[in-house]
């Protein structure tokens, strides 16, 4: 290829200390020989790329209300969601955009999809996450078994899934919350496949032990936890983290899929375009 791939990070941290951009770096450090990268401060500079020098798109978590912004970066944030909307339906090379967390609930939002409500309390930890139907055969999540482990860390949720929206727009509900045996609770939507090119989760894919063990590090938070889960199954937590066929696994997986996806899929366009 005439350049190196260009990937831009869609920083929605709002500067707030995390652990999920050292990780999502660590993960694009693997593909460094045919990947570059840029991260744009969304919400405290309002920083954006241009549509036209990026390839493919990595938009973070972050904390705080997804349905709130300041009238600002949150407009050009979903504007910049148009813009590279319409890009894909009117040009040959397709951008790839990867929605996580945060902005997985803006994108779910934007598009129509569902509701967006507070939880009862917070979920933090490693999670189980289910395939659906849909999710079995989407590339994104190959080489997961069905349920997968994941570390998930929200105040909001993805619920109440408007079908006849989905259908209409062609998208499709991948994973879903771990099922709940409270029936008054409602199962979040823990994925979507937007489009071909846009792919959302409600968790963190790119999570390590090691991000999750600094958090730990919090006192407050890990008492937090400990009050919310007990003793016992916090303990359950940590083994779960060193097992390598769970978190481990899901950050080899899902990220990697996605980059792998996006630039085989740059590679041959760009190829058959070139004969």
């Amino acid at each position: 290829m005439s350049h190196q791939i260009r990937i831009a990070v869609l920083d929605m941290y709002n500067g707030e200390p995390n652990q999920g951009m050292r990780c999502i770096i660590d993960i694009m450090n693997r593909f460094n020989q045919m990947v570059t990268f840029q991260i744009f401060d969304i919400r405290g500079k309002c920083q954006f790329p241009n549509i036209e020098k990026f390839d493919i798109y990595i938009s973070t978590g972050g904390p705080g209300n997804p349905l709130e912004g300041d009238g600002n970066w949150d407009l050009k944030y979903y504007d910049f969601i148009d813009q590279l909307t319409i890009w894909n339906k009117e040009q040959k090379v397709k951008k790839h955009v990867l929605f996580i967390c945060h902005s997985f609930q803006m994108a779910c939002y934007h598009f129509g999809l569902a509701e967006i409500t507070k939880r009862k309390s917070t979920s933090f930890g490693v999670m189980t996450i289910h395939k659906t139907e849909e999710g079995l055969s989407d590339p994104i999540l190959e080489g997961l078994q069905n349920p997968f482990y994941a570390i998930d860390s929200r105040d909001y949720q993805v619920v109440q899934p408007k079908l006849s929206i989905f259908k209409k727009k062609g998208a499709q509900i991948i994973a879903l919350e771990k099922i709940r045996t409270h029936r008054e609770y409602e199962r979040a939507i823990m994925g979507v496949r937007f489009t071909e090119q846009f792919v959302g989760l409600q968790f963190h894919p790119e999570a390590d032990a090691l991000s999750f063990i600094a958090n730990l590090k919090n006192a407050e938070r890990r008492e937090k936890i400990i009050a919310m889960k007990g003793k016992s199954k916090f303990r359950d937590m940590l083994e779960d983290l060193l097992d390598e066929a769970k978190i481990y696994k899901t950050n080899e997986t899902i990220i990697p899929n996605f980059l792998r996806i996006a630039i085989n899929d740059l590679i041959k366009t760009k190829k058959i375009l070139s004969n």
